[in-house]
């Protein structure tokens, strides 16, 4: 009877292992002979943004006949570069891999270029690296205007104060997303629209149009989220601690993305001497779509990752069918100019949600509540 109970929990332990492993691993047209076309390596699955991107990719994936298997790195450059190793190993012809850290990720990229797979750099640019084919992203520089845009066209008279969030230093779109916004907000600082509140770095080049990259290395550096809601908050809240009541009042918020902006938001709402705020933010997370509809931040960039992913996935079919990928400008990752395809934005407010989101299939109107 000991031999046979130890049997039935030996069985009972393997079952239970065979339908846990592959919690951070989905997968979709996968061949039966275990060869996989192409491979995409996310970053996260703790990020809504990341959980859209995949549903996109598989709904893409889904038409096609090419095997896909898609990874995600949990945040880490050492599970990013095994998955890259683990893809390598079963065969792929085509490697998307959006980087957990872009220099990082230089490694990686070059082993699978070695292996004479196809790289395509996807979102966030992989930096100091021969290895990229191809890139496909957002316009990044113009979400960073349209966020400040947005803040220059709700701002009036001067002395408005002004607090900059940025993502994270490791991620090459913070410093384009930072840089669009800089383009639209310096003139403004320089005429006094703006003052600055919570950055030396930001104060010390102020009248400068243009940055260069270890001027923007050292205000990101000061104010980055690492695109991370905890130390955004502690950040907000550190920055009003410190800050009069006269820093305060009506006042203009550069928040990097929608998740920081929801942590940004919920602090300044909560001090007393902060008579109103408007706050930028982007992806269109449903949270954060919420928070439009319920006047808690100001607006989101929408990109729309139906149109990206299928423009990664396309650009992928055609590298393996022999044709060209299209292509409509570069980027320099420090290295070379990277050929790539950019895909546009839209700015999402109160106004237009049901337009931009609901009416375009993106989400539906039951997602939320207090929809006009």
């Amino acid at each position: 009877m000991k031999k046979f109970l130890a049997l039935v929990l030996c069985l009972t332990m393997v079952l239970t292992m065979v339908g846990c492993g592959s919690k951070d691993t989905a997968t979709s047209g996968g061949s039966k002979s275990g060869k996989v076309d192409v491979g995409i390596v996310l970053p996260t699955k703790d990020e809504p943004r990341w959980i859209q991107d995949q549903e996109r990719f598989e709904s893409v994936i889904s038409s096609t006949d090419y095997s896909v298997e898609v990874l995600f790195s949990q945040g880490s450059s050492a599970n990013e570069k095994t998955n890259v190793e683990t893809l390598i190993a079963k065969g792929i012809k085509v490697l998307i891999i959006c980087a957990q850290d872009a220099a990082a990720a230089a490694s990686s990229v070059e082993a699978a270029k070695a292996a004479g797979v196809t790289v395509i750099s996807y979102d966030r640019l992989i930096t100091d690296t021969d290895a990229l084919d191809y890139y496909v992203t957002f316009d990044s520089i113009s979400v960073g205007e349209a966020m400040g845009k947005y803040l220059v066209d709700n701002a009036t008279g001067t002395g408005n104060p002004l607090y900059l969030y940025a993502g994270a230093a490791t991620d090459n779109n913070a410093f384009l997303f930072f840089e669009g916004a800089w383009n639209i907000l310096q003139p403004k600082i320089a005429d006094g629209t703006f003052v600055i509140k919570n950055s030396s770095e930001a104060v010390a080049v102020q009248d400068q149009a243009k940055l260069t990259r270890d001027q923007l290395s050292a205000i990101i550096g000061q104010v980055t989220t690492n695109w991370d809601f905890n130390e955004a908050k502690s950040k907000a809240e550190a920055h009003l601690t410190s800050a009069t009541a006269a820093d305060k009042g009506k006042t203009y918020i550069l928040a990097p993305n929608d998740g920081t902006a929801r942590s940004i938001a919920d602090v300044f709402a909560a001090d007393a001497d902060v008579s109103e705020y408007f706050i930028t933010g982007q992806d269109s997370e449903k949270a954060s779509v919420q928070y439009v509809i319920d006047g808690k931040q100001s607006m989101t960039v929408f990109k729309d990752t139906r149109t990206l992913a299928a423009d990664a996935m396309n650009m992928a079919i055609s590298v393996i069918e022999g044709k060209t990928a299209t292509t409509d400008t570069t980027y320099n990752n420090g290295v070379e100019d990277v050929a790539a395809k950019q895909t546009p934005v839209v700015v999402v407010t109160k106004d237009n949600v049901k337009s931009a989101l609901i009416d375009s299939g993106y989400y539906a109107a039951s997602d939320f509540t207090g929809l006009e």
